[in-house]
Parts: structure tokens; C-alpha cells; sequence
């Protein structure tokens, strides 16, 4: 029986939930799901430029952690990048 998933403090949610290239005016049809953790691992690792250490205390996470959340976020981002497929922020598993 696996172990309860713990709760991950996210600062902020984003403002746009999708995200794509736009290739002849239109929306690519394949989509990436990004889960909040991985937008907020992003968040901090990139965008605020903490450590993987700082930034997994402020999500409240081991740092192993917060490495696999980050690594499946860039992971992501790299395929829909490299193969034109939109990005959509996931509030919740599932939406």
C-alpha cells in the first residue's frame, strides 16, 4: 500500500493555465500536463534561482523530492518545446 502523498506548499499558481506554439494560428493538439509542484519546482529552481536544498524547505519536501518533481517538470517542458506541444498547468490531478 503506497504512502500518502504530503502536502507541497506552492507560493504562487500561475495566471495562464495553457500554454503552446502557435503554428498557422492554430493550437498544437498534443498537450503536456504540468502538475502545480513541477510549476512551482520550476518556480524556485529557475525562475528564483534558489538551490535545490532552499527550495525543496520551501515546499516543505526532502530534497530527493523536490530532484525527481524537477527533473519531471524540465523532462516535460523539453518535449513540448522540442516537439510543439502545448503546455497545461494542472491545478489538480485529473482536471
Amino acid at each position: 500500500m503506497p504512502r500518502t502523498k504530503k502536502e507541497r506548499h506552492i507560493k504562487c499558481t500561475p495566471v495562464c493555465h495553457l500554454f503552446g506554439p502557435i503554428l498557422s494560428n492554430k493550437w498544437s493538439k498534443e498537450t503536456i500536463e504540468l502538475w502545480l509542484d513541477e510549476y512551482e519546482a520550476i518556480r524556485l529552481s529557475d525562475y528564483e534561482k534558489l538551490s535545490m536544498i532552499q527550495a525543496a524547505k520551501k515546499m516543505k519536501i526532502s530534497a530527493s523530492t523536490f530532484c525527481r518533481i524537477a527533473q519531471s517538470a524540465h523532462k516535460k517542458i523539453a518535449d513540448a518545446l522540442i516537439n510543439n506541444k502545448n503546455i497545461k498547468v494542472c491545478i489538480e490531478q485529473g482536471k
